[in-house]
């Protein structure tokens, strides 16, 4: 059964017709599968199927641990979008938990944008992330009905693309409530960066910046 409405499909379908580099879908889920590991499966192999330009692969957490652990999967499910084809690359984006809701729209952006190879940001925060010296890890905490959540999430995810040493994740608040508590999530988008620094909402891209400046100075 299709998870996507048929409009849908020959939206995407035809979104997906313009896509210049290949893109590779990592799933991780486990043998006794998780709440929600089911559906990101499928919804990971429905979407790859749209195009001959987007493939998936799908492993196992506990059976494939060694391929979590080259990205960095700790919990499930999970989904990593890379740049497939001849020349791979992970640039370091992450969903922990189903993408669905308002976050479909995060993924399918997502998809976009590694085809493209160009993160989109300004010339200001490119140099600014070129001259970083040591790793960042930015957490976008979200549920699936916050409309505000995706341009969080996008804005995280193009800072991965510009810099190895960033690695930036989506994480479903209400999947897992550990972490939740643990960061201290009351409301969304909340983005935790190297676990010293928050932001609360969907800041504009000079705002955020400033954080990562101050998360820095704070590691320094």
């Amino acid at each position: 059964m299709s998870l996507l409405k048929e409009e849908d499909r020959k939206a995407l379908i035809e979104e997906f017709s313009k896509l210049n580099d290949p893109v590779k879908l990592v799933m991780f889920t486990q043998e006794m599968e998780c709440q929600y590991c089911r559906e990101t499966r499928a919804l990971v192999e429905e979407i790859s199927g749209l195009s001959e330009s987007i493939s998936a692969e799908v492993y196992d957490l506990v059976h494939d641990a060694e391929i979590a652990g080259q990205y960095k999967i700790d919990k499930i499910p999970a989904v990593v979008v890379t740049k497939g084809g001849e020349q791979p690359k992970d640039y370091g984006i992450r969903y922990f938990g189903i993408p669905s809701g308002y976050e479909f729209s995060s993924l399918i952006t997502d998809i976009l944008l590694v085809s493209s190879g160009d993160s989109g940001l300004s010339t200001e925060t490119r140099n600014w992330v070129a001259s970083l010296e040591y790793p960042m890890h930015l957490q976008v905490f979200v549920t699936p009905t916050c409309p505000y959540c995706p341009p969080a999430v996008i804005l995280a995810h193009r800072l991965a693309m510009e810099s190895d040493l960033i690695q930036a994740d989506m994480v479903e608040a209400i999947e897992f409530p550990a972490l939740s508590n643990k960061y201290q999530v009351h409301g969304v988008p909340r983005t935790i960066i190297n676990e010293t620094v928050h932001m609360e909402g969907a800041a504009p891209e000079p705002m955020l910046l400033t954080k990562l400046q101050e998360a820095v100075q704070a590691t320094a």
